[in-house]
C-alpha cells in the first residue's frame, strides 16, 4: 500500500493538469514555447502515473479496471468484478 502523502501527491498533480489544460493547447497551439516554460513543471500530463484507486500502486497497473494486478486477482478470486470468471479448459 502506498503512502498516504504519495497518493495526495498524485492526486494534487492531477488537479493541476486538468487546471492548466486548456492554457497549456492554447500555448502549444501559438508556438509560445517560452511561455509553456512558465508554467508550473507538475502542469505538464507526462508527469502523472497511474495508480491503483484502491491501494496506490503504482506497478502491475491495469487500465480497464483501474487497479492493480494483485487486487484485481483478490477481487476477480472473490468474485466482485462483474463478468470475470477464473480461466478453465
Amino acid at each position: 500500500m502506498a503512502r498516504e502523502s504519495i497518493k495526495a501527491r498524485e492526486r494534487k498533480r492531477e488537479r493541476l493538469v486538468a487546471k492548466y489544460a486548456k492554457k497549456r493547447a492554447e500555448l502549444k497551439a501559438a508556438g509560445d514555447y517560452e511561455a509553456l516554460d512558465k508554467l508550473p513543471k507538475n502542469a505538464s500530463p507526462v508527469r502523472l502515473h497511474n495508480r491503483c484507486k484502491l491501494t496506490g500502486r503504482p506497478k502491475g497497473y491495469m487500465r480497464k479496471f483501474g487497479i492493480n494486478r494483485v487486487t484485481f486477482r483478490e477481487m476477480a478470486s472473490a468474485g466482485k468484478i462483474p463478468g470475470v470468471t477464473k480461466a478453465s479448459w
